[in-house]
């Protein structure tokens, strides 16, 4: 009677694990065909999204750019269904300099307009898709402030497309900001160094000085963070163009020197692709540079006869244009020294594309030495609205959508 009763609780002991393991091994099925749904290459694992396990990407006909297609020549197109690719409301990493819409901009044209290439297609942003070829990696942005709206930009749409329950954080260490997607083990990050080279500007934040000086000859310091990242993006511009001469040092630092602005970026840019040159692998490293980003400072300049400049522009400009605030110098300079060197760097041409946008910029709804513009300063555009930096989401998100497409392009012949 024992030996039967202990058979018959062996059996239903039996029956009940086969349908424990039954139940888990639906599960899983279940949750990897829903994840392939979501996105082929995602995969869940326990109660959270927990992207763990490397997977090729698809990238289909639609993503693919064309041969031949230069992506940065075509128009801006209206598009109030796709645009913005994020909220402003909805991205805690933006700083107040680039939130124009909570700064009290009374329109938010400037989010719906969408940059149509002449002979393809940009592929559509796909945040999931992006931290998967950044996997285990750190891509990283150097420059100025318009570089951060760059790298501001990019957190945003990545936080926008990932799960709510996918870890990230978003870390200062001066002069880096560094944002972690935890289940990729991937970062995000800035650096602040508005020469490229050294100089007296390089503290992330104090870093406004009356007479500004640069060491041309010297990445040294900057180079040490620069050296471990997977893919970098690199920009300099408008820091150069305060005054037509410059001081600076070459070779020997008690040897200061007032130098043309032009002679010396092409100095600080021959230093900078030294470094390139003998320290960066390109079977492990990508490496962008991104050119000028325009001003709009004097209305004149696409409305003849005009006074003013960027504040209360709504629309972009039409037909051909290009604003004394692009030097084409500099731009010389940038294609001059890139096109010497042996390891690839490839150019994010966005001046063109962005000197349409005059509307795009933060103009009075922006910062001033770290505060909002007061009531007072509002009503005097002509003396304090910035049209330098941009308001997000705006034009940044385009030059991102272009490094994206990009970096799918390199991914997909891989």
């Amino acid at each position: 009677m024992a030996i039967r009763q202990y058979r018959r609780i062996h059996l239903l002991f039996r029956l009940a694990l086969v349908s424990v393991m039954a139940l888990g091994a639906s599960r899983v099925i279940l949750d990897n065909l829903r994840n392939n749904l979501l996105w082929p290459g995602s995969v869940e694992i326990s109660t959270r999204h927990r992207y763990t396990v490397k997977m090729p990407i698809g990238v289909s006909e639609e993503e693919t750019i064309e041969d031949g297609c230069n992506v940065f020549e075509g128009k801006w197109v209206w598009d109030n269904a796709s645009r913005p690719l994020y909220r402003e409301e909805s991205c805690p990493f933006l700083v107040k300099q680039t939130t124009c819409l909570r700064n009290g901009r009374p329109d938010s044209f400037y989010q719906n307009w969408r940059w149509q290439p002449n002979t393809c297609n940009l592929p559509r942003f796909d945040g999931l898709k992006l931290m998967e070829i950044l996997r285990d990696k750190r891509l990283m942005f150097v420059g100025d402030s318009v570089q951060r709206s760059m790298f501001e930009s990019m957190v945003c749409l990545v936080q926008s497309a990932i799960p709510s329950d996918v870890r990230r954080s978003l870390q200062r260490i001066p002069p880096r900001k560094v944002f972690k997607v935890e289940e990729f083990n991937a970062t995000i990050e800035y650096y602040w160094a508005p020469f490229i080279v050294e100089s007296i500007s390089d503290h992330a934040t104090n870093h406004t000085v009356l007479k500004r000086l640069v060491r041309l000859d010297s990445v040294a310091k900057h180079s040490k963070e620069w050296q471990a990242a997977n893919v970098l993006i690199f920009e300099s511009y408008v820091w150069w163009m305060y005054k037509p001469m410059i001081n600076a040092t070459y070779g020997s630092l008690d040897n200061i020197q007032e130098y043309n602005v032009t002679t010396a970026y092409r100095l600080a840019l021959e230093t900078w692709a030294n470094w390139i040159e003998s320290s960066i692998n390109p079977q492990t490293q990508k490496i962008f540079f991104t050119t000028m980003s325009p001003t709009h400072l004097w209305s004149w300049e696409w409305k003849p006869g005009a006074d003013g400049n960027c504040f209360n522009e709504t629309h972009p400009i039409e037909g051909s244009y290009w604003g004394t605030g692009s030097n084409l110098d500099i731009m010389g300079i940038v294609e001059d020294v890139l096109g010497e060197l042996k390891v690839k760097v490839t150019l994010l041409n966005i001046t063109q594309l962005s000197e349409f946008r005059k509307d795009g910029h933060t103009s009075v709804f922006g910062e001033r030495k770290g505060k909002l513009l007061t009531k007072e300063q509002r009503n005097d555009p002509k003396n304090y609205a910035d049209c330098i930096h941009w308001c997000l989401p705006g034009v940044p998100d385009t030059w991102n959508e272009i490094l994206y497409a990009l970096l799918l392009q390199d991914y997909r012949v891989q």
